[in-house]
């Protein structure tokens, strides 16, 4: 019957039954756009892996035969662990290392803790050198999907840049050395999973796992797997930073793989057929802005004018919370509005590592003679802690050289007490 011979009472009830099911079905409409695009972004290949554990949750991409074989021919190994407060804190790290130490009897391991609370991937990236690739290590275990999405709020393109720069620095260092990427979560990130989605840290660094064979453990689809089948709840695996069952959970991911991983025999040294003796080449990075030249400046690249110190902080008359790995460090620092210093480097991005504190202030800057800028240094976790951020002054410059001035600005953040700049190190890539 057409609509307008339809009797008024019938047509006002399927008017509401329309108004009813229309925001139902563009629900639908918006999560299968959301998963298409998901999909777009990790779209399974014949290089994606296999996916193994009950919860799915595993991602294998090559053996790891590198890092075993070295071990098992040297009696030495050494194994690091990079990544946020959830690496740093004793959770998931020492039950790894007493399974390797399990498993490898023989082996004398060096482990080295990698970790510091509050840092995201590109802190990690500009670091991975001093504190991580000095140490020669035979196998790296990486963690920032926490950090890259609740305390830095990355972008897509910023994660994919600070992950993507640790994972090709360590491969250009050390085209042998094995890798393997772990996805924690948080509550926000968690509901996103059971949404049906991904949350943007996950999808970044899982892109960039994919496109160098790295395998992935996604404790996020694992908790929420089991969630779902009521053997879990967010409470039972711990918060934001894992308690005893959210640790183990992810340390017998760890586990499933490195089972799964080392399942065969080692082939002999001498075959040279065999891939774990040799190391693939590196493909064309996802993002050529990455940072996979990330480094700390040394001093003589850092011209400091009048107003600016080098030296331990006097934090005693300082309002806030300091963490005790910052203690005793020397620090370049100043409050004192427009005072200036000024960076050369060669590269194509520059940032600052600073401790960003109740009285952090804001930096004006200026690349290459171009137009002044300004960055606020106070983050909402500054209210009580000098917490340590990287902030990013320019990337995805022209590789070369270049001059950066750097002053104190007058203004702050309405939340700041004061106009604070210090600076752990100056960062480059």
């Amino acid at each position: 019957m057409p609509w307008s011979k339809m009797p008024a009472s019938p047509r006002f009830v399927f008017a509401l039954f329309l108004s009813a099911l229309l925001p139902l079905w563009l629900g639908a409409v918006r999560l299968s756009v959301a998963q298409e695009g998901n999909a777009q972004e990790n779209a399974a290949g014949p290089d994606d892996g296999r996916l193994l554990g009950a919860e799915q949750a595993i991602r294998m991409r090559g053996e790891l035969t590198h890092c075993r074989q070295r071990w098992t021919e040297t009696g030495r190994g050494t194994v690091a662990f990079l990544g946020g407060s959830i690496t740093e804190m004793q959770g998931y790290r020492p039950l790894v290392m007493a399974s390797l130490r399990q498993r490898f009897p023989e082996v004398e391991f060096q482990f080295v803790n990698a970790g510091i609370a509050s840092t995201c991937s590109h802190t990690g990236a500009f670091r991975l050198h001093h504190d991580v690739l000095s140490a020669k290590p035979d196998l790296l275990f990486v963690e920032f999907a926490v950090n890259d999405d609740q305390d830095a709020g990355h972008s897509y393109q910023d994660a994919v840049r600070g992950m993507e720069g640790i994972v090709r620095a360590a491969k250009s260092v050390e085209p042998t050395m094995d890798l393997v990427m772990i996805h924690f979560v948080n509550e926000s990130m968690l509901e996103t999973v059971q949404a049906g989605g991904v949350p943007i840290s996950i999808r970044a660094h899982e892109s960039v796992a994919k496109h160098y064979g790295i395998s992935t453990c996604n404790v996020a689809e694992a908790l929420a797997s089991r969630i779902q089948a009521g053997t879990m709840t967010w409470k039972d695996y711990g918060g934001v930073h894992p308690g005893a069952a959210g640790n183990r959970l992810a340390a017998d991911l760890v586990d499933q793989l490195l089972d799964r991983a080392w399942s065969k025999d080692i082939a002999t040294p001498t075959d040279t057929a065999d891939p774990s003796n040799a190391a693939d080449p590196l493909p064309e990075p996802l993002d050529v802005a990455n940072f996979d030249h990330g480094r700390f400046l040394s001093p003589d690249q850092i011209d400091l004018g009048p107003g600016w110190q080098h030296e331990v902080p006097a934090w005693k008359s300082v309002a806030g919370s300091l963490r005790s790995r910052f203690e005793n460090q020397p620090l370049t620092y100043s409050d004192q509005p427009g005072a200036e210093l000024r960076i050369d480097f060669s590269g194509s991005a520059v940032g600052l590592y600073v401790l960003a504190g109740p009285d952090a202030g804001q930096v004006q800057y200026s690349i290459d003679d171009g137009p002044w800028q300004t960055l606020d240094l106070y983050h909402r976790f500054s209210l009580g802690l000098h917490y340590p951020r990287t902030v990013v002054l320019g990337a995805g410059l022209e590789r070369g050289e270049h001059q950066v001035r750097v002053r104190v600005g007058s203004q702050h953040d309405p939340r700041s007490r004061g106009t604070a700049v210090r600076v752990v190190q100056f960062v480059a890539s």
